[in-house]
């Protein structure tokens, strides 16, 4: 008995002896990945001068694309660039461009300054525009039918923080993407088509009047530079203004708020939650408190992504989530104006890659269709480009990327 005793104390001792040496060997081979790519052992994968550059490029990128669009706007001509700078001037500010950039600022509070993974931003933003469109059919007032939108995507965050704030915060991020594709499926069914459509969902005419007859604009057209829009209707300068005075209003208010003692304890909680709990601060309740606030932003965004065309389920789907989040690591998250620099970027960026390559690359290797989606391709390897050399994105600050998740 003894012997087996001292058998299996000795087989142990062999294997902790090679589970040491394994380990040894895993640190060795990770210290030299390191050391190859530029970092130093026990510090960061990256080194400093490589991040310092690639923030250059970031800015050099934005730079060139809004000299191409001023110029392009100034009439100054410069061959099949200046329609590109066009294309990229009117994606600039396009109402949906401007939509996305306040969903992109409600995902900011719930990741940005407070940590929480937000994975169906869309869900928040399909039931802002539910409930106002559908509203806005049934004859309810402007006023109220925009606070029915609100309530709706408050009551929804409500209903997936009370079971997911106490836990981790990747339980949300499953509960979130999970709640908004069902939230999308409801707005398919058939059941419901009196309603939402089902899939061809509410046309924009059914419900767009009542923000067109608040246009002091008059009606015709007006041509300022090279933009060249009506003054009032669904593609026109009124509806650019009010999307874009929403914005302005939005990245006002997370100013002030972020600025506030409310602010600096989203940011504790982001860190350290233990830390703000031990002093006596109730954690669960400022989550909740984000959540509701980025959803009612998400909310507003989804009210005015559908001004311009239509409420159609499938247009507000996963897909539109994860644009936001791209939008969001460009642009930077856990900052005021990095939210609306990365939504601009993100859809003038692609229609520049699609510009280049279709007129660069003959037809015979890439045609109109195919540099379309080589765009998006070329969106992915940037995005992870710069989660890996610029992580805080272009106005991020590496000191804000400390999260407790």
């Amino acid at each position: 008995m003894f012997d087996k005793k001292k058998s299996e104390t000795a087989t142990a001792q062999e294997e902790e002896v090679a589970a040491l040496g394994v380990a040894a060997d895993l640190s060795e081979t990770a210290a030299a990945v390191t050391a190859a790519a530029g970092g130093e052992v026990g510090g960061p994968m990256l080194s400093d001068r490589a991040r310092e550059i690639a923030g250059y490029v970031a800015w050099a990128i934005a730079a060139a694309i809004l000299l191409i669009m001023v110029l392009a706007f100034f009439g100054v001509e410069m061959g099949w660039t200046t329609e590109l700078g066009n294309s990229m001037l009117d994606q600039a500010l396009d109402p949906q461009t401007a939509a996305v950039a306040v969903a992109v600022i409600g995902l900011n509070i719930h990741f940005g300054y407070t940590g929480l993974l937000n994975m169906g931003q869309a869900g928040f933003m399909l039931l802002g525009a539910y409930g106002f469109a559908i509203s806005i059919v049934e004859g309810v007032p402007l006023v109220f039918a925009i606070l029915i939108g609100l309530a709706a995507s408050g009551l929804f965050a409500v209903v997936l923080g009370v079971p997911t704030l106490k836990l981790r915060g990747d339980y949300l991020a499953i509960v979130t993407i999970s709640a908004a594709e069902i939230v999308r499926y409801v707005g398919r069914a058939t059941a419901f088509n009196e309603h939402t459509g089902g899939p061809q969902g509410i046309e924009g005419q059914d419900f767009r009047g009542p923000v067109t007859d608040l246009s002091f604009f008059g009606s015709g057209n007006l041509d300022v530079g090279s933009l060249d829009y009506i003054l009032t209707g669904a593609n026109s300068w009124w509806m650019r203004a009010v999307a874009w005075s929403v914005v302005a209003l939005c990245v006002v208010v997370v100013w002030l708020l972020v600025r506030s003692p409310w602010g600096r304890l989203l940011r504790g909680v982001r860190e350290d939650e233990d830390a703000i709990r031990s002093l006596g601060k109730n954690v669960f309740a400022v989550k909740m408190q984000a959540l509701v606030l980025g959803g009612l932003f998400g909310a507003i965004a989804g009210m005015l992504y559908v001004l311009p065309s239509s409420v159609v389920p499938d247009s507000i789907g996963r897909t539109l989530t994860f644009y936001c989040w791209t939008a969001l690591l460009l642009g930077g998250a856990a900052t005021v104006f990095g939210p609306v620099l990365g939504s601009i970027l993100f859809f003038v960026v692609r229609i520049l890659v699609t510009g280049i390559a279709d007129n660069t690359v003959p037809d015979s290797y890439l045609n109109t269709q195919q540099a379309g989606q080589f765009g998006w391709i070329v969106i992915g390897v940037a995005l992870m480009l710069l989660v890996i050399f610029r992580p805080q994105g272009v106005l991020g600050d590496k000191r804000e990327l400390r999260f407790n998740v």
